[in-house]
């Protein structure tokens, strides 16, 4: 009895080990990923005139489309006190801080899903990098002719820049807009984690297009940096598949390891 409650304990005492270890190395893969992302997009800002010519591009197609609503949609809201603020508060807590906060639940309770979101988003993240890259774009807040002001910093006092040191900030990120993907990605992983549950399907369905719709009153993003960052989206789910259909299986099979 001795020798079977020892070895039990030398098990479970390598098995808890073991999960430190795990716990640990995830956690330091996500955050040098999310590190690498901002100092890689900080590092690219010495081209504003570009930004700017880039950003009238967009606006140009977007009225040649008949879709160039971003000054009539925030003239509407800034009639709207609690519209403006409400907006305010999807686009700046609803978006690195709710991923934060779902992706733990996610890794603590459901870790397959948590992974397939990780690498979509993680994917779509160096989608994005290479386009702020070739396309820098401001936004139209910078925009000194789209008549939009930035509503986080007139009446929230909240930004970016105000929040972060200017090392990790890129003024001229806007497009794609990874608020708008990442709330794509982050719903759906969400759904595969909680099928059948009729409230998580309702604010995964909700949660994107109230995000979209912030990047546009806020005067953060033009209605097609929702476009790109959907397509931005696409890239990443592609790459999560392809990871949990072959990637995984053939990494496990080389490195001789077995499924958790």
């Amino acid at each position: 009895m001795a020798r079977t409650d020892s070895l039990i304990a030398r098990r479970w005492s390598f098995l808890t080990e073991r999960r430190v270890y795990r716990d640990g190395a995830e956690l330091a893969l996500v955050a040098l990923a999310f590190l690498l992302y901002f100092v890689v997009r900080a590092s690219v800002i010495d081209r504003p005139e570009l930004a700017l010519d880039n950003a009238r591009a967009v606006v140009d197609a977007e009225q040649a489309l008949g879709i160039y609503v971003e000054r009539g949609w925030q003239q509407a809201a800034l009639g709207d006190g609690l519209a403006v603020r409400f907006f305010n508060f999807v686009y700046f807590w609803l978006d690195f801080p709710l991923i934060t906060v779902l992706g733990l639940l996610l890794y603590l309770r459901r870790r397959r899903q948590y992974t397939f979101a990780r690498d979509a988003i993680l994917f779509s993240g160096g989608i994005a990098l290479v386009a702020y890259f070739l396309f820098p774009v401001a936004p139209p807040r910078l925009l000194p002719e789209s008549g939009l002001i930035d509503t986080l910093q007139a009446y929230n006092n909240l930004s970016y820049q105000a929040q972060s040191t200017s090392f990790f900030v890129n003024p001229y990120a806007a497009l794609p807009s990874l608020h708008v993907g990442w709330a794509f990605l982050l719903s759906i992983g969400l759904v595969m984690a909680f099928p059948g549950s009729r409230l998580v399907l309702a604010l995964a369905l909700l949660h994107p297009a109230a995000q979209w719709a912030s990047t546009v009153f806020t005067g953060n993003h033009y209605f097609v940096d929702g476009v790109a960052g959907l397509g931005a989206a696409a890239g990443g789910l592609a790459f999560a598949v392809f990871m949990q259909r072959w990637g995984y299986g053939e990494l496990r099979r080389r490195l001789g390891l077995q499924e958790d």
